[in-house]
C-alpha cells in the first residue's frame, strides 16, 4: 500500500475516532482510543499517525472548535453536521499544529473525506472554512515548514 493511501486510511481512522469522541465522550482517552484500534484489521501500529491525530486534535480542540466559531458565522455550531465538525477538526488541527503537512494536503484530504462521509452541500461548507483559515496561514502552503 502507498504511503498516502496509509495516511488517508490514518486520517479516515481519525475523523471515524473523532465523530464517536463527539457522540460519547469517553472518560479514559487512552482507554477508548486503545479500543478503537483494536477493531481494525491493521495492527495498532499502523494506524500511529491517525493516532497522533486524534490526541492531537483533542489536544487543542478549545482552539479549534474557536476557529469553527469564528469562521462558521452564519452556522450554529451545535447545528453543524458531527461527520462535518470531525472532518474540520482534524483538518483544522493539520492547518494551524501540524507545519510537517503541506496545508493544501490538508485541505485536499479535508474534502476528500467529506466526499467519503458527507454530502456535496458539506463538502463547499468545509473547503469556504479551511480556505478561510488558509488565508490566515503564514507558511508555504504547497510544502511542509522547514523550522
Amino acid at each position: 500500500m502507498s504511503n498516502r493511501s496509509r495516511r488517508r486510511e490514518n486520517r479516515i481512522a481519525a475523523v471515524q475516532y473523532l465523530y464517536g469522541w463527539d457522540m460519547n465522550r469517553p472518560d479514559h482517552l487512552n482507554d477508548s482510543v486503545r479500543r478503537f484500534f483494536e477493531v481494525k484489521e491493521e495492527e495498532r501500529d499502523y494506524f500511529s499517525f491517525g493516532e497522533e491525530l486524534i490526541y492531537g486534535t483533542l489536544e487543542h480542540i478549545d482552539e479549534v472548535d474557536s476557529e469553527i466559531r469564528l469562521l462558521a458565522r452564519n452556522w450554529d455550531f451545535k447545528r453543524i453536521a458531527k461527520i462535518d465538525l470531525a472532518i474540520l477538526r482534524l483538518a483544522i488541527y493539520e492547518l494551524l499544529f501540524r507545519r510537517d503537512i503541506p496545508p493544501v494536503v490538508s485541505i485536499n484530504e479535508a474534502i476528500e473525506l467529506s466526499k467519503l462521509f458527507s454530502n456535496e452541500d458539506s463538502k463547499r461548507f468545509i473547503n469556504g472554512i479551511l480556505d478561510k483559515i488558509k488565508e490566515k496561514i503564514n507558511r508555504p502552503l504547497r510544502h511542509a515548514a522547514l523550522d
